[in-house]
C-alpha cells in the first residue's frame, strides 16, 4: 500500500476519511480498496470520543468496504468480540442536576500521544486511564468542581469559581508528573481552562465558551496549563503563588476572534514546551505574574 504523503492526505476531503474527530483530526483514510483494508485492520487501535463516534466510524468503514467489493468478515467476527469486552464501558449519560450556570470556568483535559500508549500497552491501557481517571476526578473534587464527562482520552469538568478550575489543573498536573507507571511509561495531559457565559441544556453544556476550552485545551502540550484572557483576569485578584506567561494571541480553529492565551507556571510544574499548536502568535511571549 502506497503510504499517504502529508500533501496528498491534506488534499483528500473528510469524506475520504472514516473517522475525523470533533478537534478536526482525520483519521483511518478510506479513499482506495488499499487503505481500506488497512483501516478495517486498524480499527481497534483507534481511540474514540464517544461510542457514536466509533459507530459511525464503523459504519462508514463498513460502506467503503462495500464500494471495493471486500467482504470484511475478520473485522466483523472482532467488533463482536469487541463489544462483549467493552459491556461493561458504555457511555453513561450526563446528569446535569447540580451544574452550574451563569459565569462557569471550563476545564478540558486529553492524553497526549494517547495512541502510541495504547499501542505499546495494550490491555494496560485501561489500567493507566483509570488511575488518570482518578486522579482528575479526585482534583475537581477537592477543589469544589463538577466532573461533566469523560470519554476516551478526555476529560471535562466545570467550576463555579474561575480559580478552582486553576487549582484543579494544577493538582492534576502536579500528580501526573508523580506519577509513575514503570518500564518508562510516561502519560502527560494537556489542559485548557476558559471562563463564560454557560449554557445548559438536558444533555450538557453547549454554546461558544465551552468550545473554546476545548479549542484552549487542544493548543496545549502534555503536561502544560493554558487558560484564555478572560479566566486570567478572572483570578488575578484570588490566586496564590502563580504567575501566568503570556503565549501570544492565536486564531482558535472555528472561533470567529483571535484569543490571547497565557501558560500557568506553578511550584512543580514543568515550564518549556513548544509553540502552541495553532496557527501562530500574533504576539511575543512576555511573563504577566499575578499578586498572591
Amino acid at each position: 500500500m502506497a503510504r499517504l504523503t502529508a500533501t496528498d492526505r491534506a488534499k483528500l476531503p473528510d469524506s475520504a476519511f472514516a473517522y475525523v474527530d470533533s478537534k478536526g483530526r482525520r483519521k483511518l483514510p478510506i479513499n482506495d480498496e488499499a487503505h481500506v483494508r488497512n483501516a478495517l485492520a486498524r480499527f481497534e487501535r483507534v481511540v474514540f470520543e464517544s461510542d457514536a463516534a466509533r459507530e459511525r466510524a464503523r459504519k462508514r468503514l463498513l460502506n467503503a468496504a462495500k464500494k471495493f467489493g471486500i467482504v470484511p468478515v475478520g473485522f466483523i467476527d472482532g467488533q463482536l468480540e469487541s463489544a462483549l469486552l467493552r459491556g461493561q464501558a458504555q457511555g453513561r449519560s450526563i446528569d446535569v442536576t447540580g451544574l452550574p450556570t451563569g459565569f462557569v470556568s471550563f476545564l478540558l483535559t486529553d492524553i497526549e500521544e494517547s495512541t502510541a500508549l495504547l499501542r505499546r500497552l495494550g490491555d494496560r491501557y485501561g489500567e493507566l486511564l483509570r488511575d488518570v481517571r482518578a486522579i482528575q476526578r479526585r482534583a475537581v473534587v477537592r477543589a469544589g468542581g463538577h466532573e461533566v464527562d469523560s470519554r476516551a482520552d478526555e476529560f471535562f469538568a466545570a467550576f463555579e469559581r474561575p480559580v478552582a478550575a486553576l487549582d484543579a489543573a494544577v493538582a492534576i498536573q502536579r500528580a501526573l508528573e508523580r506519577r509513575t507507571w514503570g518500564d518508562g511509561v510516561v502519560c502527560r495531559v494537556r489542559a485548557g481552562i476558559h471562563s463564560g457565559e454557560a449554557i445548559l441544556d438536558d444533555t450538557g453544556y453547549i454554546g461558544l465558551s465551552v468550545h473554546t476550552a476545548a479549542r484552549i485545551c487542544a493548543a496545549a502540550h502534555g503536561g502544560q496549563i493554558v487558560v484564555s484572557e478572560t479566566t486570567r483576569a478572572a483570578v488575578e485578584a484570588f490566586a496564590a503563588n502563580i504567575d501566568f506567561v503570556s503565549l501570544g494571541r492565536h486564531q482558535l480553529a472555528g472561533l470567529p476572534q483571535s484569543q490571547e492565551l497565557f501558560q500557568v507556571l506553578a511550584r512543580g510544574l514543568r515550564t518549556e514546551f513548544p509553540a502552541l499548536r495553532t496557527t501562530g502568535a500574533r504576539s511575543a511571549r512576555r511573563r504577566r505574574p499575578v499578586e498572591s
